[in-house]
């Protein structure tokens, strides 16, 4: 039995929450408005301003998408209200970051500046030359910018260069020794 599934969801002061034909759902609050269409099959009722998400039968796949569906309209609640955001860490001699415009400049090592624009989505912030903050109200689209740009130059194993998460351990590998 899905436990996430069964939670039902509370919707905060400020947050209108609709859902139309086919599970389409759209949610509406201060920082802005999101929609999804969600799987069909799912029951989803706003009663009380507590929203419920029941399942038709005990399948597996209708199991499996009970959870799923909760989840998803929960971080539509939440990224409408708090909104989502991924903080990078910039390690390197010389890497360094910087906010020109609505347009993300780094300096990774190459011969090159690596330079990421801003969406309409996704806000970026650089408090410092090392760290990055992107914040967004969608969680999946702030995820996919921030792996986005960890993949300008992820981290290597050796001396610990490139963009991480701040919350990311590297695991350092030792370097050749001499032969002898």
């Amino acid at each position: 039995m899905s436990r996430i599934g069964l939670k039902p969801i509370t919707i905060p002061a400020g947050v209108e929450i609709k859902v139309d034909e086919n599970n389409h759902i759209t949610v509406k609050g201060p920082k802005g408005t999101l929609e999804r269409t969600l799987i069909p099959q799912m029951k989803v009722s706003v009663e009380d301003g507590v929203l419920k998400v029941a399942r038709p039968d005990d399948t597996k796949q209708s199991r499996s998408y009970h959870g799923l569906t909760r989840t998803l309209i929960d971080n539509m609640v939440i990224g409408v209200t708090n909104g989502f955001e991924k903080k990078l860490e910039i390690n390197g001699v010389g890497y360094r970051a910087s906010k020109e415009d609505k347009k993300l400049v780094m300096n990774l090592g190459y011969s090159h500046q690596v330079v990421v624009p801003e969406t309409e989505d996704i806000q970026i912030d650089v408090p410092d030359a090392n760290h990055i903050v992107i914040k967004g109200i969608d969680k999946q689209k702030v995820g996919q910018f921030a792996a986005e740009v960890r993949g300008k130059r992820p981290p290597e194993p050796y001396k610990g260069k490139g963009i991480k998460y701040d919350y990311e351990t590297i695991r350092r590998k030792e370097g050749k020794t001499g032969a002898k």
